[in-house]
């Protein structure tokens, strides 16, 4: 993954209009804070510029604290919907740019009549919102979510004839001797050096997965900083399908 890692922050530096091309783009988050960590700066960027980007939270983020009395599942993901919002506001985006799919986190269905209903969610999204960029998570991303998410998104751009870019978040994160089976990276990164202060408050705006929010969950998951430091470089990398 050394090589692959390393090309990722050598490909091509593109402005917000050559990666869009015309298009409008719905970002597919498997989790609230995959928005921001992966896509916080074309977001922002997208704002400013008025392109109505939307966004589609697939899960809830329910289970990502177990046994904790304080925020039980149905409490945390209320309040990581209403961390996502502050998010996207942070961002610029409006609240009616985002889509709360609410699939059950660590559960979302990669195939299936579950999966069918919330692909068919999705179109109706680009359909209503004349999305025709979906930018979804690495397929090589380690969490089940994250490859659920890359499926769909797969499989809705082929159903619409969409376009297609993944992002990178905990591949980013996988050790350097580590053996995938990944094509030579093709794709571009997004200067967003202007939009990093944006960015870097939404990805805080994520309060219960920084680890003080929530005290009661020894198994609690916490954003580490391997993963936060990638998320504060000037880049974003957005990769071909």
């Amino acid at each position: 993954m050394m090589e692959v890692k390393d090309a990722w922050t050598h490909l091509p530096v593109v402005t917000l209009e050559r990666l869009l091309e015309g298009r409008v783009p719905l970002v597919l988050a498997p989790h609230p804070d995959d928005e921001s960590l992966g896509c916080g700066g074309l977001l922002a960027q997208c704002a400013a510029a008025g392109i109505p980007a939307q966004v589609a939270i697939l899960t809830d983020g329910s289970r990502s604290h177990p046994g904790s009395r304080t925020h039980p599942p149905a409490r945390l993901a209320a309040v990581r919907r209403a961390e996502a919002e502050t998010a996207l506001g942070t961002l610029g985006l409006p609240a009616q740019a985002l889509h709360w799919i609410a699939a059950e986190d660590t559960r979302l269905p990669q195939t299936g009549g579950a999966a069918e209903a919330i692909r068919a969610r999705l179109s109706a999204i680009c359909a209503r919102t004349g999305c025709t960029l979906l930018l979804s998570p690495w397929r090589h991303d380690p969490h089940c979510d994250h490859e659920a998410a890359a499926e769909l998104a797969e499989n809705l751009a082929a159903e619409r004839g969409l376009s297609l870019l993944s992002y990178p978040v905990w591949g980013w994160t996988l050790p350097d001797d580590a053996e995938r089976a990944v094509a030579a990276p093709a794709g571009m990164r997004l200067e967003i050096t202007d939009q990093l202060p944006a960015k870097r408050c939404a990805i805080r705006a994520h309060a219960t997965q920084y680890g003080d929010a929530i005290t009661d969950s020894p198994e609690g998951f916490t954003l580490p900083e391997t993963l936060l430091s990638v998320f504060r470089r000037r880049h974003e990398t957005f990769l071909s399908a």
